[in-house]
């Protein structure tokens, strides 16, 4: 934890006596590696389905509601069924007169009464009628249209009374939210790290969004692409949402946070104290005498307002956050909380 300002007695000892400056304690703490800046991406069903009709008709029932949230096997429209059940019923006497017909003939077959040319024609009879039956009965099946997914339905695209024909209507379209994608790119440059990351471990991916309220959505990378875009130099990733409250929705844009490994007991103090000079990056550093201290710095990466000081501090030493262009090397500080830093002049 990064502590600014200083004790009270520190603070009389050196109040007006110097420039004032808000400090920070530099501390030790694990430090996620991510892509920096992390990339944009944008949210897509984990699966689209488009549903149409198998049989033209009239529709006589819609089950469901517009943007609902509807599960594999619901109803979701009923095509006027009475067609079919007539044709049904027409094609039904038909193949039992046959199979009666096609008795009789095969006795008289049996006898030699017939020629087998006439046996084989009342057999071909009774057979297609029985393929026309199951044809109707796959017919009147299909005025019964369900959802093959869990998903959210869109807008209906035809409503009860319309007369629809198949296969080219579009009734409406179901997305899959659970889970969901989000999809961005990389610069090529991370996929090595990406891909030697990945075979050890599994790499998780936070989106965050305007908006966004309490802790991101996680997910995980699930996909690589198979070829880097030669026109940007990016590669497109996927990271997989179970997202079970839905705060994640197709379309929506986010910032996808890639994490791809962690910096173990990093030294940190807060990115606002790192200075940068024509020979490189420099703190303030407090000495006991609450004086300055210049001191040069090789840093790392940053993160959440943090950034990492490879060498040159050690955890424990206050580093000046704020006040840093008052200063020279040596100079008396005057070490005020952050209410009164805002006031200082």
């Amino acid at each position: 934890m990064l502590v600014n300002g200083c004790s009270g007695d520190t603070k009389k000892g050196a109040a007006g006596a110097g420039a004032p400056v808000l400090v920070a304690q530099a501390v030790v703490t694990n430090v996620p590696v991510q892509i920096n800046p992390p990339p944009v991406g944008h949210v897509t069903p984990y699966s689209t389905v488009t549903i149409r009709p198998q049989i033209g008709g009239i529709i006589s029932e819609v089950h469901f509601q517009q943007g609902q949230e509807v599960k594999q096997g619901d109803f979701l429209f009923t095509i006027d069924p009475r067609p079919m059940q007539a044709a049904l019923a027409h094609d039904k006497a038909q193949l039992e007169n046959a199979e009666i017909q096609f008795n009789r003939e095969q006795k008289l077959f049996d006898q030699k009464l017939i020629s087998q040319d006439e046996y084989d024609t009342s057999r071909a009879t009774r057979d297609t009628l029985a393929a026309t039956v199951q044809t109707d009965e796959l017919n009147l099946s299909f005025t019964e249209i369900r959802s093959p997914i869990d998903g959210v339905a869109g807008a209906l695209q035809f409503y009860q009374g319309n007369v629809v024909k198949a296969p080219d209507d579009t009734l409406v379209t179901l997305n899959q939210i659970h889970p969901i994608y989000v999809q961005f790119g990389v610069p090529e440059q991370y996929l090595p790290e990406i891909q030697h990351e990945r075979q050890n471990k599994s790499l998780p991916v936070a989106a965050m969004f305007q908006g966004l309220n309490g802790p991101p959505p996680q997910g995980e990378l699930t996909f690589i692409d198979n070829t880097v875009d030669p026109s940007t130099g990016m590669i497109q990733l996927r990271a997989t949402f179970p997202n079970e409250r839905s705060r994640l929705w197709p379309g929506q844009f986010v910032t996808a946070v890639l994490t791809l490994s962690e910096l173990t007991n990093a030294v940190v103090v807060p990115s606002s104290a790192v200075q940068t000079g024509q020979n490189g990056e420099y703190l303030y550093v407090v000495k006991p005498d609450q004086t300055a201290e210049e001191r040069p710095v090789t840093i790392g990466l940053t993160y959440q307002g943090l950034t990492v000081v490879q060498k040159g501090l050690q955890a424990g030493e206050i580093v000046v956050t704020d006040g840093q262009l008052r200063l020279t090397p040596g100079a008396k500080l005057d070490i005020r909380s952050a209410n009164t830093s805002t006031n200082a002049p």
